[in-house]
């Protein structure tokens, strides 16, 4: 039998279908990208297991989250973008301080789950664009705070569907990466605050919230952070870097760089992959000649 009806044959005896030839633009922040294969949306554990078991090893696969810090190419992705629903997305206590989030929650509605349950340390999540699962991977952070802080243990299963629980000790967080293998499945962690007093958290987390909102380009189509600030290379941010080497009008087609933060690049209407790709090729060769320095993407181009 041919993979594609192996695959077809799969999807009809489950609740999660698959879509075949799915458009990917409507998947992303940026509305760019191409057509997969398939996009998978599991109801259910069993279903992730059973899915990997037969085809884990034999289909190109990609775990997408919110979709806030991706780059997608226009061209057919021959393969299966899997994406966990809201069954994935469920908040428990575990104790006063410690919860499991399903790894496809929001950072932002466990941010105000914590806050509710008087649990701080959290609050950062309140200004990250995406799940648990993606900050997880990519030890998302902001306001001098990361994943690596609240992290206790990471729920998780394998390409042949074996499901694990990894502790943070086992884990190298770096800055904005893992060490983790890129083909796990995050299911749920389990996270760590401190007890304080709702009042406290909620004037913090809108604090954070205010200063986000008046540095970062909000309800457009953007990725998010471009570019990683070069820590082991300069003090400098790299919106410093990118300020002082280009041009901040250069624009490719509909892609451009934010007015309000220039490590924000923006859709403006109907950008391509091949313009945004542009963009960031030209601002890192830019930014080598003026300062030496190479900038390596924070946002994930796929």
């Amino acid at each position: 039998m041919r993979q594609i009806d192996e695959l077809k044959k799969f999807s009809e005896s489950i609740n999660g279908k698959i879509i075949f030839d799915y458009d990917l633009k409507k998947t992303n922040w940026l509305n760019i990208g191409g057509v997969a294969k398939g996009f998978f949306k599991p109801e259910n554990l069993k279903e992730i297991v059973e899915f990997l078991k037969r085809f884990g090893e034999k289909e190109k696969i990609f775990i997408l989250g919110a979709g806030s810090n991706i780059l997608v190419n226009d061209n057919f992705f021959n393969g299966i973008v899997i994406k966990l629903g809201k069954n994935f997305s469920n908040i428990s206590l575990l104790s006063n301080d410690t919860l499991v989030a399903g790894s496809a929650t929001s950072d932002k509605k466990l941010a105000e789950f914590a806050a509710k349950n008087n649990i701080g340390g959290l609050e950062f999540l309140s200004c990250i664009p995406g799940t648990i699962g993606g900050g997880i991977r990519m030890n998302s952070g902001c306001f001098k705070k990361e994943f690596k802080d609240i992290v206790l243990s990471v729920q998780a299963v394998d390409k042949i569907g074996q499901v694990l629980t990894i502790p943070s000790s086992k884990i190298k967080f770096n800055y904005r990466k893992t060490n983790l293998d890129k083909s796990l499945i995050f299911l749920s962690a389990t996270l760590k605050g401190k007890m304080s007093e709702n009042q406290k958290i909620t004037n913090y987390m809108e604090d954070l919230i205010n200063e986000k909102k008046k540095t970062q380009p909000t309800k457009i189509k953007t990725g998010g952070s471009t570019f990683k600030n070069p820590i082991d290379q300069t003090e400098e941010k790299v919106w410093q870097l990118i300020k002082k080497s280009v041009p901040l009008d250069t624009k490719f087609g509909d892609a451009e760089i934010s007015k309000k933060h220039c490590n924000f690049f923006i859709n403006k209407n109907n950008a391509s992959y091949e313009d945004m790709n542009k963009l960031i090729e030209f601002v890192k060769k830019k930014v080598k000649i003026k300062t030496g320095i190479d900038l390596e993407t924070e946002i994930e181009i796929i």
